[in-house]
């Protein structure tokens, strides 16, 4: 159902004081990585309201939006919408106007004119692609609404569909150390292609804080939420300590979880550790997906096993400091030698036995450390990629693709464009024929880095005992990168190499039917697989035995 890729849905809007104005900065998330912002502004009058919004977004969506505006009527009805930017590459210049149940689209769509009439429903929601600016005025709606209430949504600019408020639920989440009660709206947006869900979050005056559409891992989210402690389900394990751990020039906020059973043991007791890796995308310490607080969960079973755990906020958010603009994967993982520094330093901990566990792309940030710092003894990689960082942004832009039921047309298009966004970040030549708001969100040193690593040649240089987990229904890094990357260990320095593929296992990690993003919410089991806990477990205990310390 490609509507809903990004777009924006306005509403008619509540009755609000005349001259009131609001602005947010909010950004746009795919599978956890941050690819573009959008800046909204909305100025409500007696005589209705206007709202304009700005923004650009990398792929998979490839938009700018270069002036976005939309005006109601006092009556809360559009009255009109006007787009000027890019979408894939191809300039865009539209306007549509709302008049008497007819919505009139007019204007050019990559050099071709576009002339377009179709009937609207009053009040209904006009949702044009590429956008997320409307959902401001959905959540002020959705302040009224209770479930079962039904919203018609047009599409600009040819056809109109239904939307259902599904559920209406209070919820709380945690923004530093302040809790914020809000309202998390579930709904159903229905068309000839199936159903697609988007869950809108807002705070209890009606105040947009999140949109998520999980089918399609793309989230929405307010600037002051968007931190590693702004979050609705934060995991607490018996034993978790809230800990600052230094790093050059700044701190890096951490979660260390000490076995129960270490309580009150004699000081020359060591025991041996795990530092939990997320990706550089990766917000949360406790790696919440679809609901899902992985590490949470995982460092409680390793601290019943008898291992001190640390897992930690990413440089430049939650209660971290360092700046995320200016990080490489190579900064990312100096991070991690940080953590093996800090728990090779304490006195409980056996410097012998201390172990990296990376999940998704975190793994290559473990295998970096790894290659590099020989008190890393064990590396864990957890459902990770093996293709080059430029070949595996491709692979996740067509798996969106396949998701959205994008268009062949529009599929070449935008791969075209992003293969030309590989092509200069790595080479720092044809900038000139990319959108300046484009390259503004690609031309970083995160994004250079992460096209340019190679997993096949880091894991040459790692010497430490590897093992490999990966879930068989695994659709998003499918299992294949387990056995490619394997044999790349295999043919490196590592001690020794062993791989587990977990039948009946999605991405998250969790018992899955078929391990498509689409069933994420719908399954009942919210946590990792003991086959999957118990495969690194035992694992680590046999691989690095108390023996091993002296």
């Amino acid at each position: 159902m490609r509507i809903f890729y990004c777009t924006c849905a306005i509403l008619a809007l509540l009755a609000q004081s005349a001259g009131a104005q609001t602005d947010g900065g909010y950004t746009i998330f795919v599978r956890g990585i941050p690819i573009g912002r959008e800046n909204i502004s909305v100025q409500a009058g007696a005589d209705g309201s206007t709202v304009t919004s700005q923004g650009s977004a990398t792929a998979p969506i490839s938009s700018v939006f270069r002036h976005v505006e939309y005006r109601y009527g006092a009556d809360g009805n559009p009255r009109s919408f006007a787009f000027d930017g890019q979408i894939g590459g191809a300039d865009v210049s539209l306007r549509t106007t709302f008049l008497n149940g007819s919505a009139a689209t007019e204007g050019l769509q990559n050099k071709t004119p576009l002339n377009v009439t179709q009937p609207f429903s009053p009040g209904a929601v006009v949702l044009p692609t590429g956008m997320f600016s409307g959902f401001v005025h959905l959540a002020r709606r959705l302040a009224s609404a209770k479930a079962g209430d039904e919203i018609p949504a047009f599409v600009v600019p040819r056809t109109e569909i239904r939307s259902r408020v599904v559920t209406v639920s209070a919820e709380r989440m945690q923004r530093a150390t302040e809790l914020v009660d809000v309202r998390r709206y579930e709904l159903s947006f229905i068309d000839a292609a199936g159903e697609t869900v988007v869950n809108v979050t807002t705070s209890a005056t009606g105040d947009l804080l999140r949109v998520s559409i999980p089918s399609q891992l793309v989230e929405f989210v307010r600037d002051d939420f968007a931190g590693a402690t702004s979050r609705t389900d934060v995991h607490s394990n018996p034993g978790d300590v809230a800990v600052l751990i230094p790093a050059p020039g700044f701190n890096l906020g951490a979660t260390v979880t000490i076995p129960a059973k270490a309580a009150g043991a004699p000081a020359s007791v060591r025991r041996p550790a795990v530092v939990l890796v997320g990706g550089p995308e990766t917000h949360d310490r406790d790696t919440i997906v679809a609901g899902v607080p992985a590490f949470g969960q995982l460092a409680g079973t390793l601290a019943n096993a008898g291992f001190i755990v640390v897992r930690y906020d990413r440089r430049g958010s939650g209660q971290s400091g360092g700046r995320s603009e200016s990080a490489t994967l190579g900064d990312y993982a100096d991070d991690v030698r940080t953590m093996v520094k800090w728990l090779a330093d304490r006195k409980d901990v056996d410097g012998k036995r201390i172990t990296v566990i990376g999940y998704d792309t975190g793994a290559w940030l473990a295998m970096l450390a790894a290659s590099r710092d020989n008190r890393i003894a064990a590396l864990v990689s957890l459902a990770a990629p093996s293709s080059s960082g430029a070949d595996f942004a491709l692979e996740q832009q067509q798996l969106q693709f396949d998701r959205m039921r994008t268009p062949a047309d529009e599929r070449d298009a935008r791969s075209a464009l992003q293969k030309q966004l590989n092509a200069a970040v790595l080479s720092g030549k044809g900038w000139d024929r990319i959108a300046p708001e484009l390259r503004k969100q690609a031309d970083t040193p995160w994004f250079q880095s992460f096209l340019a690593f190679d997993p096949a040649k880091v894991a040459d240089n790692v010497d430490a005992h590897w093992l490999l987990v990966h879930g068989d229904l695994d659709k998003e890094v499918d299992v294949a990168h387990a056995q490619r990357l394997t044999t790349a260990a295999r043919n490196g320095d590592a001690e020794s190499v062993d791989l587990v593929v977990v039948k009946g296992v999605n991405h998250l990690l969790q018992p899955a039917v078929t391990g498509d993003v689409s069933e994420y919410q719908k399954l009942a089991a919210k946590g990792v697989s003991p086959d999957v806990s118990s495969a690194v477990v035992g694992w680590l205990q046999r691989t690095l035995p108390e023996s091993r310390r002296n």
